[in-house]
C-alpha cells in the first residue's frame, strides 16, 4: 500500500504548491461520507449539504483530489467530518474496537496464553529448534517481500487493466513477476505503471527489494518488540514512529494518526479523530511480526497486534490485523493454510463485515470447480461483484480476496501469491501477506522458488533509520530469537498438524 506523499497542485500565490495525499479536509470528508455509507450512519442530510456548497466525492483511486478547496469549503468540511463522528454507528454493537468487547464476541480471546514471568529468563531452545524457526522466518520474511514486490507495479491499476497487462506479455494466468518487454503501447499507455514502482518492480529492473511500506512496518514492529518485549503499550508504537518513521512514507490512516500525534492527540483518539482511513489496510500490514514470534499462540498473537492496531485503526480495520496475526501464529505452531484461516476467523467478531468478507473469500474460493490457476478468475469476478463498491485500499474486500487467494491456493507459494496480486485491489500488500503465511508454511527459504527470491538478493531498502540494506537472514534471526524468548511454551499447543497435500480434497468452508 505505497502513494507518493505529495504531488504538485496548480499555482498559489507566487509558486507552486505542495499537495499533500491522505489529509486534506475536502478530500476526507468525501472518504468519511463512504465510511459512514459502510458501517450504517445516516449521513444523508450532511452529503446534501457537502453538494450543495460545492463539495466533491473522495477521488476514487489518488491519495488527494487535484488541487485545493476553497478556504471556506475547507472549513466546511472540517465542521461536517466533526459532525459525522457524533452520528450513532448501528453496527458498534457487532462491531466493538474495545479488546474486551472484542474478547466477549470470540471465546478464543478469552484465554490467555501462558507466558513465562518476567523475572524468569525462559529454557534456550535445542539449537535445532532454533535452526528450523529461523528458516522458517527467513521463508516468511521473503515469501513477504516477493508478494509485495510482485503487487508493487500494479497497485492502484483496476482489475481490468491487471489482466490486460498480464495477456499481452504472455503471463496469463499470471505466474511470473510482472514485465515491460512484449507489452502492446496500446495497452501500456491505457494502464501505466505504478508510477514510484515502475523502475524497481518489474522482472527487467528487479535489483533488491524496494522500499515498501509493506516491509517498513514490520521491520518496525520488529524494533518494537526489540525495545519493549510483548508487554509494549500503544504508547511504545507511537513513540516508535515518531522516532524512526518519516512523516511522508506513511500512507491512509498511518498518516492521520502521525498528524494526530503532532497536533497533541493521544492514542487512541489519533485512531478517531477525522480519520476516514480507520478501516482499511494499513494496519494489516503490521500483523506478522506478532504473528511470527507467537507460533501456536494465535489468541496471543490477536490481542498484541491490537495494541499496534488500535493507533491507527478502529473495528474492521483492527480485525484485519488480529485475523492475518493469528493466521499466522496457527501457521507457525503447525497448521496447514485452512487450519490457519480458521485460526483468524476465530478471534474477531462474527457479526462483522471483515468476518463475513472472509467466509465469502473461502466460499468462493471451495465452490470454483478447477482448483488451477486460470479457474480463480471467476472467484474474483464473483469477490468484486460483491465488493467491487468499496474503496481498493479498505479492509474488507482486501481479506475476503486474501482469504480466497490462499484457500484456492492451498497454500502453495507461487498459486498464493500469483492469485492474490491477480485480483487487484491492494495488490502490494495482498501479495505481501499471503507470500508471508505462504512462505511460513514451505518451511525454509530452499522451499521457495528460485525464481522469487533470488532477485531480492537478500537486501532490503528501507525508510526505517538504520536499517538500510539489511539481509532477510539477519531479519529472520533477530525475529526467531524474540519468538523463542516470547514463545508460548510447547506444552501448551497441542500437537502440530502436518501440512496438506497441495491437491488434497479442500475442507468444507465455513458457512457465509
Amino acid at each position: 500500500m505505497t502513494d507518493g506523499g505529495a504531488g504538485a497542485a496548480g499555482p498559489i500565490g507566487s509558486g507552486p504548491g505542495l499537495r499533500i495525499t491522505w489529509v486534506q479536509p475536502e478530500d476526507l470528508l468525501g472518504h468519511e461520507l463512504r465510511q459512514a455509507a459502510e458501517d450504517g450512519r445516516d449521513a444523508a442530510g450532511i452529503a446534501r449539504r457537502w453538494r450543495a456548497a460545492g463539495g466533491a466525492p473522495a477521488p476514487a483511486r489518488a491519495g488527494a483530489s487535484p488541487g485545493p478547496a476553497d478556504p471556506a469549503l475547507r472549513a466546511l468540511a472540517g465542521r461536517l467530518l466533526d459532525e459525522l463522528a457524533l452520528l450513532p454507528c448501528p453496527s458498534a454493537a457487532d462491531e466493538p474496537t474495545d479488546l474486551d468487547a472484542i474478547t466477549a464476541l470470540c471465546p478464543q480471546l478469552s484465554g490467555p496464553a501462558e507466558e513465562l514471568p518476567p523475572e524468569m529468563p525462559p529454557d534456550p531452545p535445542d539449537p535445532p529448534e532454533l535452526a528450523d524457526l529461523t528458516d522458517r522466518l527467513e521463508a516468511a520474511w521473503l515469501g513477504r517481500a516477493a508478494g509485495c514486490l510482485l503487487g508493487k507495479p500494479v497497485e492502484k491499476l483496476p482489475l481490468a487493466g491487471i489482466r490486460e497487462i498480464a495477456r499481452s506479455t504472455g503471463n496469463w494466468p499470471l505466474a511470473s513477476w510482472f514485465t515491460g518487454k512484449g507489452l502492446d503501447p496500446a495497452v501500456a499507455a491505457r494502464y501505466p505503471w505504478n508510477r514510484r514502482s515502475r523502475a524497481t518492480s518489474l522482472a527487467e529492473n528487479i535489483d533488491g527489494m524496494p522500499e515498501d511500506d509493506d516491509l517498513d512496518h514490520p521491520l518496525l514492529g520488529l524494533l518494537l518488540l526489540e525495545r519493549h518485549g510483548p508487554g509494549f503499550g500503544t504508547a511504545d508504537v507511537a513513540r516508535l514512529w515518531l522516532d524512526e518513521l518519516p512523516a511522508g512514507r506513511t500512507f491512509t490512516a498511518e498518516r492521520v494518526a502521525y498528524r494526530n500525534l503532532l497536533d497533541g492527540i493521544e492514542p487512541p483518539a489519533t485512531a478517531r479523530h477525522r480519520n476516514p482511513f480507520r478501516e482499511w489496510i494499513g494496519a494489516r500490514i503490521r500483523a506478522d511480526v506478532h504473528g511470527w514470534t507467537r507460533p501456536g499462540d494465535p489468541a496471543g498473537a490477536a490481542a498484541q497486534v491490537w495494541r499496534d492496531a488500535t493507533l491507527s485503526h478502529t473495528a474492521n480495520g483492527v480485525y484485519d490485523a488480529m485475523f492475518v496475526a493469528a493466521a499466522l501464529a496457527a501457521a507457525g505452531g503447525g497448521s496447514d493454510v485452512h487450519g490457519a484461516l480458521r485460526a483468524g476467523l476465530a478471534v474477531i467478531p462474527p457479526g462483522s463485515r471483515l468476518a463475513a468478507a472472509v467466509r465469502c473469500g473461502i466460499a468462493a474460493a471451495h465452490d470454483e470447480p478447477t482448483g488451477g490457476a486460470a479457474g480463480f478468475a471467476a472467484v474474483v469476478d464473483r469477490l468484486h461483484d460483491a465488493y467491487g463498491h468499496h474503496h481498493w485500499v479498505h479492509a474488507v474486500p482486501n481479506a475476503a480476496l486474501l482469504a480466497a487467494a490462499l484457500t484456492h491456493a492451498d497454500g502453495d507459494f507461487t498459486g498464493s501469491i500469483c492469485r492474490a496480486v491477480s485480483g487487484g485491489w491492494d495488490t502490494d500488500s495482498n501479495g505481501a501477506t499471503a507470500g508471508s503465511l505462504a512462505g511460513l508454511l514451505a518451511g525454509s527459504p530452499a522451499a521457495l522458488p528460485a525464481h522469487w527470491t533470488a532477485p531480492l538478493r537478500n537486501r532490503l531498502a528501507t525508510a526505517v533509520g538504520g536499517q538500510a540494506g539489511i539481509g532477510f537472514d539477519t531479519l529472520a534471526r533477530r525475529t526467531a530469537a524474540l519468538a523463542v524468548r516470547h514463545r508460548v511454551p510447547r506444552h501448551s499447543r497441542g500437537p502440530a498438524r502436518p501440512r496438506s497435500p497441495r491437491h488434497a480434497h479442500r475442507p468444507k468452508a465455513p458457512a457465509p
